[in-house]
This record gives C-alpha cells, structure tokens and sequence, in this order.
C-alpha cells in the first residue's frame, strides 16, 4: 500500500435518535442517525400506521384547480 494516500480508519460511535448507540470502525467518526436495527420496524416487528389518506386529501385541497 502506498503511505500517505488512505483515509484515517478509527474507532467511531454511532447513536440513534432512538437513544441506542454503538462502536464501528470507519472513517468518519462519531456519527448520529435517525433509525437502527433497534428501532427499525423491519427488525422491532411492530407497524407504525401513518396517515397517508389526510396527506392525500391535504395535497388535493392545495393543489386542486377549484380551489379560490
């Protein structure tokens, strides 16, 4: 490997907005997310529903071209 052309590989924290955090290596540093495997509903199992019908009617209502 050539000296002096790769980035610095350290230690590192990464913690989630959940309050979960852990070490990885990596070459950035100290990293804050807004999702882990601990909060993730792929991983948790539990379903977050989200209100996609209001945000439907919402666009409609202020982008209809009735609206005054």
């Amino acid at each position: 490997m050539k000296k002096n052309i790769h980035p610095k590989y350290t230690l590192g924290t990464v913690t989630c907005a959940c309050g979960n955090s852990f070490q990885v290596y990596n070459t950035i540093g100290d990293q804050k997310i807004e999702i882990c495997s601990a909060c993730h509903p792929f991983f948790t199992g539990k379903q977050k529903l989200v209100d996609t019908a209001g945000r439907i009617e919402k666009f409609h209502r202020k982008y209809s071209k009735n609206s005054k």
